[in-house]
């Protein structure tokens, strides 16, 4: 079977580290394409391929701002992923709270 393509939802877009670490640093605040591409040291061509990636999939916004366009994070089409990844959230809790009783256990054994 073929791959889907990277455009067709949210899960194949952020399935690509620059594009999670692009989502991430606009989590923040928006930003433009320089600014992206002096905090994730990127070249401008690699941002902004990124981001149009981003933006057919509905994740970042854009406006423009005088010679400026500044991308935002939109964050309802990650609802899906977070639906996806909140069904595993129990083996996590149970594995948190397995360390928490082993530290415990050895705080008292000290």
């Amino acid at each position: 079977m073929a791959r889907a393509a990277t455009t067709t939802d949210a899960f194949n877009a952020v399935a690509e580290p620059r594009r999670r670490a692009i989502l991430d640093v606009l989590a923040g605040h928006e930003r433009s394409v320089s600014e992206l591409v002096d905090e994730l040291g990127l070249g401008q061509p690699q941002a902004s391929k990124h981001l149009r990636v981003l933006r057919e999939v509905g994740l970042v916004g854009v406006r423009d701002d005088g010679r400026r366009r500044l991308y935002r994070l939109n964050p309802a089409p990650l609802e899906p992923i977070h639906r996806w990844v909140s069904r595993y959230e129990w083996m996590w809790n149970e594995r948190f709270e397995a360390v928490d009783t082993v530290l415990e256990d050895l705080k008292e054994s000290d």
